[in-house]
């Protein structure tokens, strides 16, 4: 008998609009659909007139019930797995799920929608080309600030989840173990009381010490590279250094130059291109 397809279904983190014409078609045609939560999904399904069999999927039950769906997947059915919000396994449960699918030969097939996470840094300002998500820190703040300690040299963005009560003693940590970074809290996307507050570490907490936070929370906070990042004139002179000897190409000059000052490598293109045309003109 050939086993079924297991499909990993991103579904809206607010607006109900965002869900794809191919994620409402799959959670049509499966045979079961494993939720988080039940209560939550089925208002989700029956906004949408999806009529399947539901069943939860969650952390304090993903043994038993990852065992019960991977049964059902080697007996040919095909299942969707969904979460309240966003894309599945993402600071969710299910890896373990599709790890043991891998596992049996079980066909795996993501269908790709909205991200938290994503949809965040996509609108926060700060630079995109590289960032470490994090997920949700630890709840006790000894813990939170030894892992804050560790991630304090990483070179991109690090992003966040964090739930509204503990966010000012979050962002208080960071200022103080990270430096006060340029940082963006994004709450409530993509539904109607949707927020970006912009600034430093510091500012955006007394932002937020004014009145309790409600809503879903990603923050994020900008990379170590831009403290301290080097002059353009500084960028200028070691491409120029390095283009002028003319054993190097540009696109070897422009990655040395970029993971020596940790600027963005586009950033770091686009000086070079003046510097090279410059070098021209001598």
């Amino acid at each position: 008998m050939k086993s079924g397809t297991l499909y990993i279904v991103a579904t809206p983190i607010g607006n109900l609009e965002d869900i794809t014409f191919r994620a409402v078609r799959v959670l049509r045609e499966v045979d079961l659909i494993a939720a988080e939560d039940t209560r939550h999904s089925r208002k989700l399904l029956s906004h949408f007139g999806i009529s399947r069999p539901l069943t939860s999927y969650f952390d304090h039950n993903k043994e038993f019930k990852g065992s019960y769906l991977l049964d059902r997947l080697a007996e040919g059915a095909s299942v969707a797995l969904i979460s309240d919000a966003g894309t599945p396994c993402i600071s969710d449960p299910g890896y373990q799920l599709v790890r043991d699918a891998v596992a049996a030969g079980i066909t795996v097939v993501p269908i790709p929608g909205p991200s938290a996470a994503i949809t965040a840094l996509s609108g926060s300002g700060l630079p995109t080309g590289r960032f470490t998500f994090e997920g949700f820190l630890p709840n006790r703040q000894g813990k939170r600030r030894e892992r804050l300690a560790q991630l304090r040299d990483e070179p991109g963005v690090l992003i966040f989840y964090e739930s509204p009560n503990r966010l000012v003693a979050a962002l208080a940590d960071m200022a103080e173990i990270l430096g006060d970074r340029q940082a963006v809290v994004a709450r409530e996307l993509t539904k109607i009381y949707e927020e970006f507050v912009r600034g430093t570490l510091s500012q955006v907490a007394e932002r937020f010490r004014e009145g309790k936070v409600r809503g879903e929370v990603v923050l994020l906070v900008a990379p170590a590279a831009e403290q301290g990042q080097p002059e353009a004139p500084a960028v200028s002179s070691l491409l120029r250094e390095l283009l002028a000897a003319g054993d190097i190409s540009l696109k070897d000059a422009v990655l040395r130059v970029a993971l020596e000052t940790g600027l963005p490598r586009g950033e770091v293109y686009d000086e070079a291109l003046r510097v090279k045309a410059a070098l021209k003109d001598v």
